[in-house]
């Protein structure tokens, strides 16, 4: 089998068994970079191959000497574009950060470093996180593997792109409305969301802070698992981090669904659902109803509001968040102005892109002074009764099942025509967000157009094990292997 198709853990234990190399595996990666990036446009930077290949090397004595024995020891990764890295360009895919280069790593990429995985690059993204198609980068839009003519969803659309190619074994992501589960549901692989405060925003560059979370993105569940598992941590340098009573969720992934509760909401299965998705979501639900699981449709309240409440929070919290980029302490700054306040609005107009912008200005809308009551206010309170509406939920059911987008990737350039319809599709994740939920999106089928299809599991606070056992139940019943992921150039 080709290294590109292995998962993170099958190709670190053929590392560990002394199968594959370290240097072998980032070669392999590098090879199918310089293949595909020119059409694809997964990265935003590829590290310098003698760095990548030096760090191997010393990744190999490290595994050799038995320092490293994780997992993920030697595994090539690539880390999404707003998760800074040390001397290595970070620019959320906007030309107002187009030369910022960090003098320090997020703390997520400080344990996946401690774990021994290799970062190769870092992944295009649409600007700040804002999009759901990876079109609205500075950098130029990233295609969808499966079909280049598609979108490869978004924000963290360069991270599922790269997996779903072979361009790297494993990334990082980061999810503030689906951004890690609607890219991956788009490109046929499998994306994670993990409970809020689960791993640090230390090093994250923030959009939305109450609802942005880093994830894995990866081509199992197993994988999933393993590297939460390795980049989850409690990190006093971030006020939001939870600490848990236990980082292990790998000991008692299963894949055993008998006498699980499952709930669908059948909110979720009406009207703007695309019938070949709903076909696939309702055929998952019946596998697992043969593992024995017990599957029955529900009423979930609220689903409506979801949608505006996320939009007002999300733009306040970036306005505020992106009041930081002015051009005074890095970044772009305007070559001509006129005094400091000409230089900050010169700066940020010529910086941010027209969704950027976007929402800047509807998050200021609703925090200025007579609108603050009517609009934040009154979201702040519908994401409270969002929470309680799924406590309720969560009180009969363990899971809950739901599509993860509702189509399959947009033809690139539909969705920039009509951003309305771009944020309706974020319905079935955003609720997720809003209420601090794990929920992962894992493969189920491919449309008539031989595009794939996600189904979204999802689960209460802090309890990520119902949410990847019934994952992992389902991905048995299909039978899903590396072959499911398209790697160009070895089919």
């Amino acid at each position: 089998m080709s290294i590109l198709r292995l998962t993170a853990v099958e190709l670190g234990k053929k590392i560990k068994d002394k199968e594959i190399s370290v240097r072998e595996a980032c070669e392999a990666v590098i090879k199918q970079i310089e293949a595909e990036e020119k059409e694809l446009n997964c990265y935003v930077t590829v590290l310098d191959k003698e760095a990548i290949l030096k760090k191997a090397d010393e990744i190999q004595a490290k595994i050799d000497s038995g320092e490293l024995t994780g997992p993920l020891a030697g595994v090539p990764f690539a880390v999404k574009d707003n998760m800074c890295t040390k001397n290595v360009l970070t620019t959320c895919s906007s030309k107002i950060l187009g030369n910022f280069v960090p003098t320090y790593d997020a703390q997520a990429v400080i344990n996946l470093e401690a774990a021994g995985a290799i970062v190769i690059g870092k992944t295009n993204m649409d600007e700040f996180a804002m999009g759901s198609t990876t079109e609205t980068s500075a950098y130029g839009v990233t295609k969808n593997p499966w079909n280049i003519e598609h979108v490869p969803g978004g924000s963290s659309g360069g991270s599922a792109a790269a997996v779903a190619s072979g361009e790297c074994i494993a990334a990082l992501g980061s999810d503030t409305g689906g951004s890690i589960r609607q890219p991956s549901s788009f490109c046929g692989v499998t994306g994670l969301k993990p409970t809020y405060g689960t791993i640090s925003r230390y090093g994250l560059i923030a959009y939305g802070s109450s609802l942005d979370q880093i994830g894995p993105i990866a081509k199992d569940v197993t994988d999933c698992a393993t590297i939460l598992e390795a980049i989850a941590s409690y990190d006093p340098k971030d006020s939001t981090s939870v600490k848990r009573d236990s980082y292990d969720f790998t000991s008692e992934l299963t894949g055993d669904v008998k006498g699980m509760k499952i709930g669908i909401p059948r909110d979720y299965l009406s009207e703007g659902l695309d019938s070949e998705v709903k076909e696939a979501v309702l055929g998952a639900a019946k596998a697992l109803e043969e593992k024995g699981a017990i599957v029955e449709e529900f009423d979930l309240s609220l689903v409506e509001y979801a949608i505006p409440a996320y939009y007002i929070i999300a733009s306040a919290e970036a306005s505020s968040n992106l009041a930081r980029f002015d051009g005074v302490k890095y970044g772009y700054r305007t070559k001509e102005y006129e005094g400091l306040h000409n230089m900050y609005k010169k700066s940020r107009s010529e910086g941010f892109g027209p969704e950027v912008k976007r929402r800047i200005m509807l998050g200021s809308f609703v925090l200025s002074s007579g609108y603050y009551d009517a609009y934040y206010m009154k979201a702040l309170r519908t994401k409270a009764l969002i929470k309680k509406a799924f406590d309720k939920a969560f009180e009969k059911y363990d899971v809950i099942l739901s599509p993860a987008a509702p189509t399959t990737a947009p033809k690139l350039g539909n969705s920039l025509s009509d951003p309305i319809k771009m944020y309706l599709g974020d319905i079935y994740t955003i609720s997720v967000n809003l209420a601090g939920l794990p929920g992962i999106s894992v493969p189920c089928g491919s449309d008539s157009k031989k595009l794939p299809i996600g189904v979204q599991f999802i689960s209460n606070c802090f309890d990520e094990k119902s949410i990847l056992n019934a994952a992992l139940a389902y991905e048995k019943t299909r039978d899903i292997t590396y072959s499911d992921v398209l790697v160009k150039g070895d089919k």
